[in-house]
């Protein structure tokens, strides 16, 4: 068998097995609950997986190891052990609160759970719509998905893009919540066995020590601190910043709400478990960046890192043309993995959060699962829109716009989860938008050039206000929260 054969083959079963899926999927789907979160019947170590292939995505497997490969260890510090520390410190604090509540109001969505918890549709409407921001993180995923994807077959991006758009877009109309997890464990398996061989694949570029290595491409290469860096420069914007704004981002609708999949708490602490030793090892495709600048690769497209690296390294024998195959079609399903989960996400939102209040009467749970997938191919109209002439730097395109979510949500959730007592509804309000308006200000406005920054800057005002507002009106948070 030939490697043009052999390629086109195992992209045959990629398609036929996703495919499967969805109709597995399609089938246990009968109304919006279904559609949304499911029925409360997957196995929690299933959600683990799925949990962190949607955390890990085109970003982590595609993006991220630029970033690497362009400012060195300040950046793999940044994605690699700050975030991993705010994603642990998330789960820890919020999965059980969160799912108690989201259960006790049958809750489908963010904004539902926040429309329960404070009693106002109002701020449920807000919520609904700034979460549209995740546009911004679809557009980056199908551009991730299209560069891999022309690389592969040989073909214009934008082709590429189109196929992509078409192929996730369809399997997720068909089963909503459980075609994104059953195919999302197929998936995330695919990743774990390709972050795990590229790592130790190339780890040999590290012979003469780890710090030793990347001095040989600079001295600032190998700080933790990059003076050079616009972005990682400092211990804010390095460890503050990630750990911050990923510990916000695990707020994210197609990231929480996977925590009301769980039937039981008996189940929390595996789905927690699997999640995280899953995620450290999706990690790993960090190192990637290192690798190819260790190779001397001249990369000039930041995004392309990962694309270049293994076509150089498995591209000259046949036995890697193979290889190369299975890692592009493995990089490909980190993309959807991700992808298929936001615009599930999105759709019901729209539907559940927007339509449905603002219809004013019962919606029928066979008209909410039509409608959603109405609301799913208007999305993806829009993100080809975007997508068809992506800005330069996509990440941080995406990071400006899921960022500001992440700073909006942050203080209704928190709070929401940890704190007893009744809260304000004007506190919580105000401390979104500072959150919101705060990151968007300081990026676009005022010269703070790494998303993260800004974001976390937002996030903590918004702490700020919140904790000094409550101590003035005498209703002082526990020391948990603080």
């Amino acid at each position: 068998m030939t490697p043009e054969i052999f390629k086109y083959l195992l992209t045959g079963l990629f398609v036929f097995a996703t495919f499967y899926l969805s109709w597995i999927g399609m089938k246990k789907t009968k109304d919006m609950k279904g559609y949304a979160i499911g029925n409360k019947d997957m196995n929690p170590y299933l959600i683990g997986i799925t949990m962190a292939a949607s955390i890990a995505s085109t970003a982590t497997f595609v993006i991220n190891p630029g970033f690497v490969y362009v400012h060195g260890l300040s950046a793999y510090v940044h994605y690699g052990i700050a975030a991993s520390a705010g994603v642990l410190v998330a789960f820890l604090l919020l999965t059980k609160g969160f799912r108690n509540i989201g259960d006790a109001a049958g809750s489908l969505t963010i904004p539902d759970w926040i429309y329960h918890r404070y009693g106002n549709r109002g701020l449920s409407l807000f919520f609904a719509g700034i979460n549209l921001l995740s546009v911004t993180f679809v557009v980056l995923i199908l551009v991730g998905c299209s560069i891999l994807m022309s690389t592969l077959f040989g073909i214009d991006q934008k082709v590429a893009l189109t196929i992509t758009l078409l192929f996730v877009f369809s399997y997720v109309l068909m089963g909503g919540t459980y075609a994104h997890a059953y195919t999302n464990t197929f998936q995330g398996i695919m990743m774990l066995g390709i972050a795990l061989f590229l790592f130790f694949h190339g780890i040999k570029y590290f012979d003469g020590g780890f710090l030793n290595a990347l001095e040989s491409v600079g001295p600032n290469y190998a700080k933790v601190f990059n003076p050079e860096s616009p972005l990682y420069y400092d211990f804010f914007s390095v460890f503050a910043a990630g750990f911050i704004v990923t510990f916000a981002l695990m707020m994210q609708p197609h990231i929480l709400t996977k925590v009301l999949y769980i039937k039981s708490d008996s189940d929390v602490n595996k789905f927690i478990g699997t999640t995280v030793v899953v995620g450290l090892c999706f990690a790993l495709i960090l190192f990637v960046g290192f690798f190819a600048k260790l190779k001397g690769l001249d990369i000039a497209r930041q995004d392309a890192v990962v694309v270049q690296y293994i076509a150089t390294e498995f591209g000259a024998s046949t036995w890697g043309l193979y290889f190369l195959t299975f890692v592009s079609i493995s990089l490909l399903a980190a993309g959807m993995s991700t992808l298929d989960g936001i615009l599930v996400s999105l759709s019901a939102m729209v539907v559940y959060d927007i339509y449905r209040p603002l219809a004013k009467g019962n919606m029928d749970p066979r008209k909410g699962l039509w409608l959603s997938r109405i609301v799913l191919i208007c999305v993806g109209l829009f993100s080809y829109a975007l997508a068809y002439n992506p800005p330069q730097l996509v990440g941080l395109f995406a990071q400006k716009g899921v960022y500001g979510l992440a700073a909006a949500s942050l203080v209704p959730i928190l709070f929401g989860v940890l704190y007893k007592k009744d809260l304000p509804l004007w506190v919580v309000t105000t401390a979104a938008m500072i959150g919101l308006f705060g990151h968007l200000i300081m990026n676009l406005f005022l010269g703070v050039a790494n998303p993260a920054v800004s974001s976390s800057y937002a996030i903590l005002m918004s702490l700020g206000f919140t904790v000094t507002t409550l101590l003035i009106l005498g209703k002082a948070p526990s020391k948990a929260v603080v």
